[in-house]
Order: C-alpha cells, then structure tokens, then sequence
C-alpha cells in the first residue's frame, strides 16, 4: 500500500478529458493536432476512475471552455487559437469551439463524471486559475493529488506546478496522460522528477491501481482507526 494515496486526504484529479480535445471535429483535431495520443488515455483514466471510487477518493474533473460571449477569452489566448487555425468560439462539427455548453466541450463519455464528483470548468489551463478549486480541496482536507489527463505540457504541467506551489504532493501518472505533440511527452513527464522530485512523482496505471485497490481492501480498517483517534483526542480517552 503506498501511504501516499490515504483515501481521505487523496483526490483523483483527471485534466480536460473534453470532446474538444479527444473527438474528431473538436478544438484538437481543428487545430492540426493528433488526437489518438489523446484519445488513448481515457482506457488507463477509466482504471484510475475505477480504483479511486472503490477506494472512496474525492474525484475531481476539469473542463477547459469559455463563456458563449468569449468574455472571460484573454484577447491573447483568443489570438493564439487563431493562429492554431482552431479560433475558439468559432463552429465545429461538435458546436462553437471550446464554448462551455456545446457539445465538444463536454466530457467523453467514458470518463463521464459519475454524481458527487466534481466538476471544475476553467477558462485557462491551470485547474486553480479562476475556479473554484481550491476551495473544494480545502473543504475536503485534500493534501495529495494523483493527476492525469490532457495534455500534459500545458493543462496537466499548469495544473501540477500551481498544486505544488500550494503545498499539494502530486502524483502524475504518466501512461494516463498525453501531450499534444508526442514528441514533447517523455520531456514534459522527465521535468516533473527532476531535482529529487520538484513537481512531484511520475508513475505508471498499474503502479497507482494496485495501490488503490490496497486502501480500497484495507479502507475501512484504515478509517476505523483515523475514527478511533478522533474519540480519543476529543474525550481525553
């Protein structure tokens, strides 16, 4: 058991696994990007999700999109989607690109937000820029976070500095994410363990499975215990 992943003081958190990023016709695909790197993500994101809800973690999904006025669009984030040749707000065989409400923005199927997860839409590529999660992590006493998802350069490398810099220990698991250009992935998940582990710690799917199946065994002993040194401290037993 790794006591890393203590079930109440671990979220799963799985970055922008959207149509947008993952389908044919979305913000992606209309870019030039490949998406089968993307794409092949969501079948290890479907064994983490497993092995976090039988474990009892907090699971946190991000969406990446805009309001349908583009309002809370940077003029610079705008102008880089232009230049991408994938304009954000524009339409797409999946609706407006990257527009929250449309049908690429939403989640694949697969990875679907099943309820009590929660769901933070974002209108950049870090997870805690103006949203609210960092509030939800407090609020469930979150101390470490096992992150995976799209794309690893850019929203999971985002995600995973501002985590750190809050204070978070982090968990990328790499064979669960992917990177816009494959030839950018070994690199982006080589910079997360350089200096002893500076952004924390890269492991594969199986590795975090069967750490969490272990606290998923072991869960209630483990709570039971955590219980038990509650009663004590507040009674002086």
């Amino acid at each position: 058991m790794d006591a890393a992943f203590d079930p109440t003081h671990t979220a799963l958190v799985v970055i922008d696994l959207q149509r947008d990023f993952c389908s044919p016709g979305g913000y992606a695909d209309k870019a030039g990007i490949d998406i089968g790197p993307m794409q092949a993500v969501v079948a290890n994101t479907v064994r983490l999700l497993r092995a976090a809800r039988a474990a009892g973690l907090l699971v946190v999904h991000t969406r990446e999109g805009h309001l349908s006025d583009l309002s809370d669009c940077t003029a610079a984030k705008l102008q880089r989607s232009v230049d991408a040749g994938a304009p954000i707000g524009s339409l797409g065989p999946l609706g407006r690109l990257l527009v929250r409400g449309e049908q690429g923005h939403d989640f694949v199927d697969a990875v679907r937000p099943v309820a009590g997860e929660e769901v933070i839409d974002k209108p950049g590529y870090g997870a805690f820029h103006r949203t609210r999660l960092a509030q939800v992590l407090a609020a469930h006493d979150i101390e470490r976070l096992i992150v995976c998802g799209v794309t690893t350069e850019v929203c999971v490398h985002s995600t995973l500095r501002e985590a750190v810099d809050r204070g978070f220990l982090c968990t990328t698991v790499g064979d669960a994410t992917a990177a816009s250009n494959p030839a950018l992935q070994a690199s982006a998940l080589a910079m997360i363990s350089v200096e002893g582990g500076i952004f924390g710690r890269v492991c594969g799917t199986d590795e975090v499975v069967v750490s969490l199946q272990d606290l998923a065994t072991a869960g209630p002993t483990r709570l039971d215990a955590r219980v038990d040194t509650w009663v004590k401290a507040f009674t002086g037993a």
